[in-house]
């Protein structure tokens, strides 16, 4: 399985960025995905994550209401879409694709074991 991660950038505090993983090499609609980011000196984070279907999702109480995770199974795609960024949003962003269908609000490569290269958003004040 592959993970493509993209969309990262420099945004002003109160702006919006969409991410976007593209997935490759098995059955995407299958698996449940999740963001997650890790910023400088921080320990990686658990963001998101969305069922097999689309139909279920959690978040991390730091971006819900904020952020708002959703997927394309016809394109083989997840999206992470960031409202009202704030500055401590900054980190590099990691899509992950379990091999089971349901959402799993936690770290762990043994319950993610697909990881994505990871894209730096930035968010200045």
């Amino acid at each position: 399985v592959q993970l493509q991660a993209s969309g990262g950038g420099l945004v002003q505090a109160g702006g919006s960025l969409r991410l976007s993983c593209a997935a490759s090499g098995r059955t995407f609609s299958n698996g449940a995905m999740g963001w997650f980011r890790q910023a400088p000196g921080m320990e990686r984070e658990f963001l998101t994550c969305i069922n097999g279907r689309g139909g279920s999702t959690s978040y991390a109480d730091s971006v819900k209401g904020r952020f708002s995770i959703s997927r394309d199974n016809a394109k083989n795609t997840v999206y992470l879409q960031m409202n009202s960024l704030k500055p401590e949003d900054t980190a590099v962003y990691y899509c992950a694709a379990r091999i089971g269908s349901d959402c799993a609000p936690q770290i762990s490569r043994y319950v993610y074991p697909y990881w994505g290269q990871g894209t730096l958003v930035t968010v200045s004040s």
